[in-house]
Formats: C-alpha cells, structure tokens, sequence
C-alpha cells in the first residue's frame, strides 16, 4: 500500500513509520517543511515542502497514495505559541485537503485530539457529543473536524477523523515536554514540587499503543463510522499520577494543590473497541517509571535545554549569539573609527592635506557598505573626533559660536544620509529582487526535486512492474512465445500459458464447430473439463450473453456449472475460441484479473489469427485438392503436436489407420469425412496408408467410430505408437 504520511519531526510521527515499514508499506513523506535537517525514520520517498506550496496537488499526482494521514493535531510543524499558528493551521489544512479532493484519491486520516471538548463532563464522552473546545488550540482542531466533515459529505470523499485521548511518550529533551505526565516530572526536576487540580480526571494513552490502533484503521479496508475515539477510557485523577511521579522520582517531592474545582475529560472508546478490539499493552505506571529515570539522568538537557558536556563559550553563544550578531557592525565602526582619528589628528596641521576631510570620507564608506543606520552612528563619532580636535586649539564656547561647525556638522549628515538613504533603497530593491529570484527558484527546484523523486520511483518500480506475474511486460514476454510454435500447437500452448499466468491448474479451451456448439479442444485438468466434451454455449444465459457483449464472464453466484472466468476470442465479428478458467480464489476475481485476461486473450487472438491465415495461404499445399483430406507432411505435423498435448495432459486424441478401403485414396477419404465430425482430421502418412485423427476422443471412446464404420464396410484400427 502507497501511504503518504504528514507532519512534522518527532517521536509519533516516527513511531508510525516504524510500524508501516515493518508491515511493508511504501511509505512517503510530507515534512511541511524545506529544511531537511529534521530526523525522520527511513522512507520511501521524502518531500520537503511546506503545506502551502503550490506544488503540492503535483506531490498527490506523483504518489497516488491509497492511504493519506494528516499528524494534525499532533503535527509538530505547529508549536500553538503564537496565534499565527492557529491560522497556519486551518489554512495548511484546508490545501492538504484541496490537493487530496483534486485527486480523490484513497483515504484520508485526520488525527484530531482530545482538546476538541473542555472539561465539565461527568461522564464518558462518546462520538456523538457536541465538541465545546475550552482554548484556541482546541478551537482550531475542532474547526479541523468540521472542516473534514465538509469535505466528506459535500464531495463524497473517504475521510476519518480520529481524536486520541491524552497521548504522552517519553521527551527526549525539554522541547519535547508535551503532555501532563512529562511536564509534573520537570516540574518535580525544577521546583520539587508538583501542583495539580482537585479531582480533576483522565485518561492517558502511550504513544504506541496510538500507533497500532492507527494502524487497525489504516489497515481496515472500510469502518462503520467516519470518527472514533482512541482512547483507553479509564480515568485517572492528577492526584493519583502525581503520587505515580512523585514515586517514580525517588525525591521529597511536596504535591501542591490548586483551589480549581474538579474536572473530567475521558474520552469513550466503545465504538472503536465493538470494531477492532485492541488490547493495550502498556502500562501508565512502568511508562512513567521509564520516563522520571530518563528525565532524572539527563537533568541538566531538561533543566537548562543545554547538554551536559557543551563548554561555556558554546553556551553562552546559544545564548547570546543574537546580540552578538548585531552587535557586530558597531564594532566595526568603532574599530575603524580610531585609524581615521588619529590620522586626521596628523593631517590637521599639514599644507598639503589640509582640504582633505577624512571624517566625511569615514562617513561614507560606513553609509556605502551599511546603509543610514551605520552611517548616523559614524557622522555622530566622526562629529565627537572633529570637535575634540577643535578643542585643542579653542574653548568649546567658541566651538559652539562658530557657523562653521554646524555647517561641517549638517554637511557630514546630510551627505552621510543621503548616501545611506540610497544604499538601504538599493538593498530594498536587491532584497526583493532576490526574493522573487529565489520564489522562480523555489518554484523550479520544486518542480525538479518533484520530477527527481518520480524518476527514482519509477526506476524503483520499473523492475518490479516488469517482473510482476501480472504485468503487462510478464504477459507479454510469455504470450509472445506462442508465435514460436507452429499453427497446430498454438491453442495447447495458450493453455498452458493461462496456467502460468492465473496460478490455476484448472484451464480449458473450446472451438466453436459450429454456430450453437462449442467442442473442448484441451484442457489442463478434470475439473476443467466438467463442462462436457461438446458445450450448447447458445444456451447458456448470461454467460452467452457475456461472451458475446465482448466483456469477461466472471461466475459471482459460483455456480459449479460454469468456470470462474472466461472470455471469447472474436474472428469476423464471430466466436472462434472461449477460454475458461477455473480455480482461482475468491478474492483475486476482481476487475483486474478481468483486465488481464483481456489483454492475454488479446494477445493468443493475434497468434491464433496469424496461425489461420498462415494455414490459409497454404491451404493448397496442406490438403489434397478438392478435400478435406491432409497431405502427409501437414497431417504428420498435425499428430504429433496432438500427440505431444496429450503426453502433457491437455487433451485426449485417437489415431486410427484405414485397413481396407474402398476405390482410391480420394474417394476413400471423402467417404469418411462425411461420416467424422468437423473436429476431426483425415489424411496420410508416409507409407501411403489413410489415417483418421480423432480430436478429444479417447481410445475407449474410438471404438464407437470404429464399430460404426465397420457397420459401412470400413476396417479401422488404433494406432498405438506413432513413428
């Protein structure tokens, strides 16, 4: 099974990937996200994309999932601290749906959570109940449901929403602190204490037990509703999981609690259990064990989010490295401030550089690179260096009374701003430049990265397509086989090619004779042949009507009377040959078994037509003129194929030798081909003798042919071994 799974990094996520690939589905990856550092269990194939890209009714088109499944709720791409998120959400939502409506293609798993109601329940809250979300993020996976529930009954699409009850798992590191049962172990960590609400209860659900009642789901082909609940349905009070905490911590832990009345969330699980019956196989008490040990040897990763072994210098770059990044430029500045201080300082005297303003020059080498904000912070600088300089030869009252200086000051911020002014509008212009070259990029890159996944899927499938029993390329490697034999062994080789592609020892081939009989020209085993030696097939209700709409005949009642699938091979708008097939199972009667027997019987048409038209160009070489009497090389190559199929056990043939006859050879034979029925052949061999072949007729049976003819004065005798 093709499944498309989606959402962000993290334990759940991956835990389900586990699953799948241990049951052997091909597994394909929607992060919703374009970094690709995010660590994720080995799939199939992966698509780093975000939920809003315009690509990704592509991405639908390119996988064909049979099954997709939406993390929601628990899609870690949503961290719910910001209110952008609850829109992110809806709107991510909303063009997962759209693309997978657009392709209508499998089925679709929404995970939704308990958060959908609020708290004042006095008893188990079933499917049916009104949702009464109690914050914005229940609110949002609320509106998730609805929005599915549109989907489904306005456009008719399979849809499954799934609320999971309280589910926790072991954090790894403290951003992954997101249940209640993890937070009381850090707070324990943190403050020693654990606060809770009075007789507030619920219920809790382990992390893989989530993931094998999912996989029910996904492994189910059909349920009887459109929404359930997982969950284990038996509550437990914070005080009672605090006490489990407190134990498992091992510390003086003091249980604080909150003046809060008490509450109840606890989802039903009857109709999930009434469908599936899952038993659990987790326990609250050992998990959360697990859980405070994990958390207790890795104290300071939860406490302070830093690992243990990092130095200092890296720490404090974690958190300070911000600051330090736009710290940066005015360091710059101050650094290169001090070179043209002192060098104005020398240059002020000077005759020959007394005109050459290096604090304007400094201005505008910091507005060129930087722009206005680092162009101020220099022309307030270069100002405080040119009046210290100012100072050595006046008081600063003079500085202040003479115009000069302020002309100096405003030409320097003038200059200086305005150069900034346009080195910001040129970044403004390159930036946006920059982002519409990188949106074509992204653009170009999706539809490559796209095309790149397609062509290692299809070089991933190409040789299992091809070598799969009911390929079109395995059908037609063993059907083309039939043109190396010759016209008589065409039809015993067909059936023997129906076996090897059905699986089935139950074969059989009829000829039509005439316009009402069809008569068994071979067939693989008895059961294939209990239809009879000579079928009325114009008698025989919808499967002649069938037959003759050009369709496969599929036996959906199983009557005994009639095989389990047959078709017809047409010549001139008439049936020439029907193929039955018996034997297959029950659940391999599909459509697509249908479609390739379509295509085989297709293929033997094309070989038993080139076999009729090459026996028509040489009719006159094959049979005597006049006659339906065979020349020996062409009745010689006629027995020993029918001899041949029935050493393989796919039909019963008689040869039989004409003692005595009557006037010449001619005469003789088309005496006897007026009393033998159309299937059966006359003609010589190479001692000059006239034989008959009797088609499908055992020995026991020729010897009704053989009485007969006795009684028309003809002497025949069975040929036991032909030379």
């Amino acid at each position: 099974m093709n499944i498309l799974l989606i959402g962000g990094s993290g334990s759940f996520i991956n835990n389900l990937i586990i699953k799948l690939n241990k049951e052997g589905h091909r597994i394909y990856l929607l992060t919703g996200s374009r970094y690709k550092q995010a660590p994720y269990q080995k799939v199939f194939e992966r698509y780093d994309f975000t939920y809003d890209c315009t690509c990704l009714d592509e991405i639908f088109k390119s996988i064909d999932p049979d099954l997709t499944l939406f993390m929601g709720a628990h899609d870690t791409n949503f961290r719910w601290n910001e209110e952008k998120d609850a829109v992110r959400f809806s709107a991510s939502l909303m063009n997962i749906l759209m693309a997978y409506s657009m392709n209508n293609v499998g089925r679709f798993i929404y995970l939704s959570s308990d958060e959908v109601y609020g708290f004042d329940y006095d008893r188990f809250i079933t499917e049916e109940s009104p949702t009464a979300p109690s914050t914005m993020r229940g609110m949002v996976i609320a509106q998730g449901e609805e929005l599915c529930r549109s989907f489904r009954v306005n456009r008719g699409l399979d849809i499954l929403t799934l609320r999971i009850d309280n589910i926790y798992s072991i954090p790894q590191e403290r951003k992954d602190v997101n249940n209640i049962c993890a937070r009381m172990c850090l707070e324990a960590l943190e403050k020693g204490t654990i606060s809770i609400t009075y007789d507030h209860f619920m219920s809790f659900m382990y992390e893989t037990d989530a993931v094998e009642f999912i996989y029910r789901f996904i492994q189910a082909d059909s349920q009887k509703y459109s929404i359930y609940n997982l969950s284990v349905s038996e509550a437990i009070s914070e005080q009672e999981l605090a006490h489990m905490v407190k134990d498992a911590m091992g510390e003086e832990i003091a249980i604080v609690h909150n003046e809060k009345l008490g509450q109840r969330r606890v989802l039903a699980n009857n109709r999930m259990y009434e469908e599936f019956k899952i038993p659990l196989s987790c326990d609250l008490e050992t998990i959360i064990q697990r859980m405070a040990d994990h958390m207790k040897n890795h104290r300071n990763l939860f406490l302070t989010g830093e690992q243990d072994n990092l130095p200092w210098w890296k720490r404090l770059l974690n958190k300070a490295g911000w600051f330090i990044h736009a710290l940066i430029p005015f360091l710059e500045n101050l650094i290169c401030f001090i070179p043209f201080f002192m060098i104005n300082n020398r240059t002020a005297d000077s005759t020959y550089f007394a005109n050459l303003d290096l604090y304007l020059l400094y201005v505008l080498l910091f507005a060129i690179v930087y722009g206005q904000q680092q162009a101020t912070f220099s022309a307030v600088l270069a100002t405080a260096g040119y009046c210290f300089r100012q100072m050595y030869d006046r008081s600063g009252f003079e500085l202040m009374l003479d115009s000069n200086t302020y002309i100096w000051i405003a030409q320097l911020f003038i200059l200086g701003l305005t150069i900034g002014y346009m080195k910001d509008k040129l970044n403004v212009l390159k930036r946006e430049s920059e982002e519409e070259q990188q949106f074509l990029s992204v653009q170009l890159s999706d539809i490559q990265d796209i095309n790149n996944s397609n062509v290692r899927v299809k070089d991933a499938l190409e040789t299992q397509i091809v070598n799969q029993n009911d390929s079109i390329g395995k059908i037609y490697s063993i059907t083309s086989t039939l043109d190396q034999y010759s016209a008589e062994e065409v039809l015993f080789y067909a059936t023997e090619m129906l076996v090897q592609l059905f699986g089935t020892r139950d074969v059989a081939i009829y000829t039509i004779s005439n316009s009402e009989y069809a008569r068994l020209f071979a067939a693989t085993s008895q059961k294939a042949r209990s239809m009879g030696n000579s079928v009325k097939y114009a008698e025989m209700g919808e499967f002649y009507e069938v037959l003759m709409s050009r369709k496969v005949y599929i036996n959906k009642t199983l009557d005994d009377k009639y095989p389990l699938m047959a078709t017809a091979i047409f010549e001139n708008d008439k049936i020439q040959t029907i193929l039955c097939i018996w034997g297959i199972p029950w659940e391999r009667m599909t459509l697509g078994q249908a479609n390739q027997l379509t295509v085989v019987s297709a293929l033997i048409q094309n070989a038993v037509l080139r076999a009729n038209r090459y026996l028509k160009v040489l009719e006159n070489e094959r049979y005597k003129a006049g006659t339906r009497i065979m020349e020996t090389e062409a009745f010689s190559a006629l027995s020993h194929a029918f001899m041949t199929a029935e050493a393989k056990g796919l039909t019963d043939s008689t040869l039989l030798r004409v003692v005595n006859k009557t006037g010449n050879s001619i005469q003789a034979g088309q005496f006897l081909d007026a009393q033998l029925r159309e299937s059966d052949y006359i003609g010589t061999l190479e001692d000059g003798e006239l034989y008959i072949l009797l088609s499908n007729t055992s020995k026991e049976h020729s010897l009704n042919v053989i009485n007969r003819m006795a009684q028309l004065g003809i002497n025949i005798e069975v040929v036991e071994e032909m030379e």
